[in-house]
């Protein structure tokens, strides 16, 4: 459904340290710097996430209800992926990482702040 998602930051090389490590643990290759104001991620599927100074010279801000979610093969990886954020100027947010039940189904996930405050999570679908 997605060609792309990107995210503003304030800070390049400490968005990137973060998203090298978070979407590392889900098999994604270190980030390309692109023109010295992008670094893009490129998934086996062709979609990309990628992160950005904007371009019209304003200061970059997290959106408020605005949740960007990763698909994860299981448990042991979302609770990997959130460590790598924390270890690398992420915070945690919402409640620990874990089992949540709700109308969509039994799911394990986390959620993480970046280092510029985009609210992100790591979603494992439970059978």
């Amino acid at each position: 459904m997605f060609s792309h998602v990107m995210v503003g930051t304030n800070d390049l090389e400490a968005s990137k340290k973060f998203y090298d490590a978070v979407l590392g643990t889900l098999g994604i290759a270190p980030g390309m710097i692109d023109d010295g104001r992008r670094v893009f991620y490129l998934s086996p599927t062709g979609a990309a996430f990628a992160v950005t100074k904007p371009i019209n010279g304003a200061p970059a801000s997290s959106a408020n209800g605005a949740t960007i979610g990763f698909n994860v093969a299981d448990p042991a990886t979302v609770d990997a992926w959130h460590a790598a954020g924390v270890a690398n100027g992420g915070t945690t947010c919402e409640d620990p990482p874990g089992v949540r039940e709700g109308s969509l189904g039994k799911m394990y996930l986390a959620y993480l702040r970046d280092p510029s405050g985009n609210k992100l999570c790591a979603l494992h679908r439970m059978a």
